[in-house]
């Protein structure tokens, strides 16, 4: 890098002094001074440069941290994790913008977590394959396997994360003493993050988690486990605000979107949802006191052959929690087997099932331009709290059809609001 310094600026040529970068690394910062000569417009091409060079300064490989530098084996075999966890270590700490790069090959990461918040902005670049061991007992009861713990203005882009859980959902699935069971890449107290490109596949539970988290991006991504792995919910927020979900894919043996308890503000949009539980506002109820969720919008989303397509669930016990302000439109339906749910009565197992109301309170919800294919008759269901009535129901422009032979049914319980245009199957509300 130089920098072009004007003498006299009344004659020409100019004679001008340069000023350039030793040549030792450790001694950047110190400059050689040389005498040169040179015309108006070369001093015109030669500032452009340096201006640009200027520019990319904070951007230069020198704060790209390379995880293979630092020791990990692209070989799927060799333990990379205290590689990774270096290589994190010395991008946080660096001053101008960093890139944490994993490259082409597979990566073996055990549990791990990278710590913030970091001293510049920093981008965790993923052009390989990181595996999770394949003995599921190495976890323990951590209960993560890749854990972004109060990172800010950070970004996860691209790579593909393989948690190799086929292992674990025998186990589960045998009835065996069995570990707990891992998410696979969690986000805790986040602030100012993209999440872009990244692919999860064969997650022990979660494939994706935000909690307590602030304005974060996500878009692009694919959640990938079999339709009869249990539990494996695809994306999941709790306790966050400001979240986007765009453009992506979920197909999982569990809720494509699970959206808990404190969630404010969360879009969800261009999603493409199957298999799975579909998208699930719960369950909620869980504990007495409990924050609501508000401000949720599911627009413009394709459910294909999942149990449910957008469901609000809460147990049948008080609550103060709250459900208020969603709205469920655009979405297309392709056999699917409880397109519009509500269940205030929420026990899967149907054992032990509480046996009280549900204290939680669902208001100003609508359901707007949904339309497709149920996979059973009634394709919808409003079996709201005996207490705690749902109010402010919205059903607008609603077409769902069974088969040829057979119309749809709807079912209400203790829910009022109002019809919009036309509804099909006939609506069921409470004026």
């Amino acid at each position: 890098m130089y920098l072009i310094v004007p003498v006299d600026s009344n004659n020409e040529p100019f004679m001008h002094y340069i000023y350039t970068h030793a040549s030792n690394p450790k001694s950047k910062h110190k400059l050689k001074l040389t005498q040169l000569t040179m015309t108006k417009s070369q001093i015109t091409v030669a500032i452009l440069f340096t201006l640009l060079t200027f520019i990319d300064v904070s951007t230069s490989s020198s704060n790209v941290f390379n995880v293979v530098s630092f020791g990990a084996k692209p070989d799927g075999v060799t333990d990379s994790t205290a590689a990774f966890l270096k290589a994190w270590q010395a991008a946080c700490v660096a001053a101008y913008s960093a890139t944490v790069m994993v490259p082409a090959g597979t990566f073996l990461v055990k549990g791990i977590t990278f710590t913030g918040p970091c001293k510049s902005k920093l981008k965790f670049q993923v052009a390989g394959t990181v595996v999770a061991p394949a003995d599921y007992w190495a976890f323990g009861n951590s209960g993560y396997w890749i854990l972004f713990n109060r990172v800010s203005k950070m970004s996860l882009v691209g790579g593909t994360f393989d948690a190799r859980a086929s292992g674990f959902w025998a186990c589960r699935k045998s009835g065996q003493n069995c570990p707990p069971g891992v998410r696979s890449i969690t986000f805790n107290a986040a602030k100012d993050v993209v999440i872009s490109g990244v692919k999860s596949m064969n997650s022990q539970m979660s494939h994706m988690t935000l909690k307590g988290c602030t304005n974060v991006a996500v878009r692009n991504i694919k959640l990938v486990a079999p339709g009869n792995s249990p539990n494996t919910d695809g994306f999941g927020v709790q306790s966050s605000t400001g979240i986007t979900l765009t453009g992506s894919t979920v197909q999982t043996g569990d809720d494509c979107v699970s959206i808990g308890p404190g969630t404010r503000n969360f879009l969800i949009s261009k999603l493409n949802c199957g298999p799975g539980h579909g998208v699930s506002i719960g369950s909620l109820a869980k504990t007495l006191n409990e924050d609501g969720v508000e401000n949720v919008t599911v627009s413009n989303s394709v459910f294909t052959g999942t149990t449910n397509g957008v469901r609000i669930k809460s147990w049948a016990r008080a609550s103060t929690g709250f459900v208020n302000k969603v709205f469920f439109q655009n979405l297309i339906m392709k056999n699917v087997q409880n397109p519009i749910i509500i269940d205030q009565n929420y026990c899967p197992t149907h054992q032990g099932c509480p046996t009280e109301h549900s204290g939680v309170k669902i208001s100003q919800v609508t359901y707007r331009n949904i339309q497709g294919t149920s996979a059973t008759q009634q394709a919808m269901n409003l079996a709201c709290s005996k207490t705690n009535p749902c109010t402010g129901i919205t059903l607008q422009d609603i077409k769902l059809t069974y088969n040829k032979g057979t119309p749809a049914t709807s079912y209400c319980f203790n829910a009022a609001g109002t019809n919009l245009g036309v509804i099909q199957p006939t609506s069921c509300l409470n004026k």
